[in-house]
């Protein structure tokens, strides 16, 4: 079978199992068994695909097929235009998650300052390492509750050769924070926020995610809020809070905090906030 025929019949396998985009999925995962670029691919379209990089493309089409998450079959994620690492045990970065980078590159304009940020909960380490090589003489401190998160972090940040700027902590939310850690100039953090009442409409995939980074098993305030009433003890005076949420909304905010900005994606949701503590 040649490349034209397999991607024909793979995306209609795809499509039969409910994923929306079959058609570049099923491309991407052959590129991906083949090790091959778009470019190649389409060159090679009337060649015969050997044997050997079809049994790799039957087994992870088969595990697409069952609705996993293409970034858990092929590892990586684009972030920010930069590549991730990812496994099970982190969240998949999102598109809507750069909105909290455009919020921080808005606020801190000076990118070749000394900034001190925090990335709460940060899972694969996108938001952190993202600010490590927008700001290269800033010091982050990155924290998730999970081991496993936190070396895939680490794995990220050595990748793109900003780990000796970035401090990783293991704990519960600003508990993982020590005594010498801080302050910081800001706390960014894309927390669960995904209310409990929400988590049988989801789309499949999510199912594969970790499910204590998608929801607080409640409102999905209760993080949002204890990184807002918690938080303000590590800021610098003018320090700023910056957090992404969802259909939860926002949470209540303590009186020693501003919102200065809500963060809205092109369809007009609301994505997040930014507050400056201002006592």
């Amino acid at each position: 079978m040649n490349t034209r025929q397999l991607l024909l019949a793979a995306t209609n396998q795809l499509k039969q199992a409910g994923c929306e985009s079959s058609r570049l999925d099923a491309e991407l995962l052959l590129m991906f068994a083949w090790q091959v670029g778009r470019t190649d691919l389409i060159i090679r379209a009337s060649d015969e695909v050997p044997e050997s990089v079809a049994k790799i493309f039957e087994s992870v089409l088969e595990r697409r097929e069952q609705r996993q998450p293409l970034a858990y079959i092929t590892g990586e994620k684009e972030f920010w235009s930069r590549s991730f690492h990812v496994t099970p045990d982190v969240l998949i970065p999102r598109p809507e998650t750069e909105h909290l980078i455009e919020a921080v590159l808005e606020t801190f304009p000076d990118q070749q300052a000394p900034y001190h940020f925090c990335d709460i909960g940060t899972g694969s380490g996108c938001i952190a390492a993202t600010l490590a090589c927008e700001y290269p003489h800033a010091q982050i401190t990155a924290t998730d509750i999970s081991e496993a998160a936190i070396e895939v972090a680490t794995q990220n940040a050595e990748a793109l050769g900003i780990s000796e700027r970035m401090i990783f902590r293991t704990g519960d939310m600003l508990n993982a924070l020590s005594m010498g850690d801080g302050p910081y100039h800001a706390i960014i953090s894309n927390p669960p926020y995904v209310a409990l009442h929400e988590m049988d409409a989801l789309e499949q995939e999510l199912s594969h995610e970790p499910r204590n980074a998608l929801t607080d098993e409640s409102d999905g305030l209760s993080f949002l809020s204890t990184i807002l009433h918690k938080g303000m003890q590590h800021l610098l005076p003018q320090g700023y809070i910056i957090v992404e949420t969802g259909p939860c909304g926002l949470p209540e905010r303590p009186d020693q905090l501003h919102l200065e900005k809500e963060l809205y994606d092109l369809a007009g949701l609301l994505r997040g906030a930014l507050y400056k503590r201002i006592e």
